[in-house]
């Protein structure tokens, strides 16, 4: 299996690569909890469709190596950018749900646009979710304790409790099989102790509100209009708003696990957008040639 050392600490990240090396490249950033494994209905297809598909494992989760420390977010953002480098890849789409979102934004802002073209945000928790002066809006970080000792007490069980919520099943097209359910449970439950706490904390102090203005690179935002993990009004609709060149599609009764439920039109949605970016890039290419 492709392993590579973060640049950071030297932690062994896993990932996977699939499809034509010469395809258009999509580099995938999983939601807290979940490695690459989630994004099966996205990567598998869009593979077979002639797309290089990337996704990592970040450090504590999946087959990653875990450990103590880095779940920080420069230092997700800098393991991240250290795969691109790891595999010298250029022209990238760079596409995050949940927390992978702030990954994905910080990589950016942190490591600028020479490896990336575009990015998408799938059900972000970006720019954050917990109040604080630039999310006055925000859930009060009192029920968010509350929310995290639950948490701690019994992990499984939380899990179960918001399964429902997480796909939004109250809505007939969203339904989703107990096996599948159960399945997305354990693999949520694959990763540590420590790497699930560190990646909550993450979230709990997630503020992106600043950064997003200087995002200078096309941005699809894919947000469900049901999504209780992470409001369309407080995340979504305004990272939209404060990014340049946002593009917002909203999915009717999409929930936080669309990834799912809306899967073939996800898919369908990232499809053009990647193939967007292909064909912005090679004209630019011919352009630079004919300069010559």
């Amino acid at each position: 299996m492709p392993y590579f050392e973060s640049p950071v600490d030297g932690t062994r990240l896993h990932y996977i690569d699939h499809g034509p090396a010469t395809g258009p490249v999509a580099v995938f950033v999983a939601s807290a909890y979940l490695g690459h494994d989630m994004w099966e209905y996205q990567t598998l297809p869009l593979a077979e469709a002639g797309f290089r598909c990337v996704a990592l494992d970040r450090r504590g989760h999946g087959r990653s190596d875990d450990t103590w420390s880095g779940y920080d977010l420069d230092t997700l953002a800098d393991d991240l950018y250290g795969l691109l480098d790891h595999l010298d890849l250029s022209g990238v789409t760079l596409v995050g749900h949940s927390v992978g979102t702030a990954e994905v934004i910080r990589c950016v802002t942190r490591h600028g646009t020479a490896r990336v073209d575009r990015v998408a945000l799938v059900a972000g928790v970006s720019p954050g979710i917990v109040r604080s002066p630039n999310v006055p809006e925000g859930i009060d970080p009192a029920l968010v304790r509350a929310d995290e000792e639950s948490f701690r007490s019994d992990r499984a069980a939380w899990f179960a409790r918001f399964a429902d919520d997480f796909f939004a099943v109250q809505f007939p097209e969203n339904q989703v099989s107990p096996d599948y359910v159960r399945y997305l449970i354990d693999l949520c439950l694959s990763a540590s102790a420590r790497a699930a706490t560190g990646i909550r904390a993450a979230v709990t102090g997630l503020d992106l509100v600043d950064e997003l203005p200087g995002l200078h690179l096309p941005v699809l935002v894919l947000h469900g209009t049901h999504d209780t993990s992470a409001p369309l009004a407080l995340t979504g609709e305004r990272v939209a708003r404060l990014v340049p060149d946002g593009t917002l599609k909203v999915y009717e009764h999409g929930g936080h696990g669309m990834f799912v439920t809306h899967a073939a039109r996800l898919t369908a949605d990232l499809r053009d957008f990647i193939e967007a970016g292909a064909v912005r890039t090679a004209e630019l290419a011919g352009s630079d040639t004919a300069g010559r």
